[in-house]
């Protein structure tokens, strides 16, 4: 597996399975299979790749360490880059979609409905990280200051679920909700008890 992985096939492979599904929405709104409200199924698709991403993005060091699969690192900063991707196209489908590219009315939407605020600043707190990922960026800003700065992928873990749960509530349907907080837990709980046993003299 980890041979695979260091296969120079491997990280395009690994870009074109993150961008499908972009491709898929693209293909879907061309030839109207987004179903009965095209517009809604954009947002919401999207705003389900970006958990998805995020999901995955924070799942690669855990599998990196437990399965023994160092080649997954190399992984990392691709995967974070699309979460910012899917992110930034769901804000914008919303942005298009639902407010008409309205800058006045999109300010106060988001001024409005906490959900829409809690999302809109899970995107902000993204913005650094996806400008912050190239290797010249690591080397300006010291290893420490980056990693500092990209541990607010965490706080931006919570508010995806927290804007996915207050979006859910009107239609009373957690369901999907309580899987992704309980995988996005389950990867910070490892993180968590990682840091504490290395605390631990």
């Amino acid at each position: 597996m980890n041979t695979w992985l260091l296969h120079k096939a491997a990280k395009p492979a690994a870009f074109l399975l993150g961008l499908l599904p972009a491709l898929w929405l693209v293909y879907g709104a061309a030839f109207d299979q987004l179903g009965a409200n095209p517009a809604e199924a954009l947002v919401r698709s999207t705003g389900d790749w970006t958990l998805r991403m995020l999901c995955a993005v924070l799942a690669v060091t855990p599998l990196r360490v437990s399965a023994g699969l160092p080649g997954l690192a190399r992984f990392r900063r691709m995967v974070g880059l699309f979460v910012y991707f899917y992110a930034t196209l769901h804000l914008l489908a919303y942005s298009w979609f639902d407010m008409g590219l309205d800058a006045g009315d999109i300010a106060r939407d988001i001024a409005k409905r906490l959900f829409i605020l809690v999302g809109f600043t899970a995107v902000l707190l993204l913005t650094p990280l996806a400008l912050t990922s190239s290797n010249w960026m690591i080397r300006w800003l010291g290893a420490r200051r980056w990693q500092a700065l990209h541990r607010s992928v965490y706080v931006v873990a919570a508010l995806a679920v927290l804007h996915f749960f207050w979006m859910r509530a009107g239609k009373n349907n957690f369901t999907e909700v309580a899987v992704y907080a309980a995988v996005l837990a389950t990867l910070l709980g490892w993180r968590a008890q990682r840091h504490f046993n290395k605390k631990r003299p």
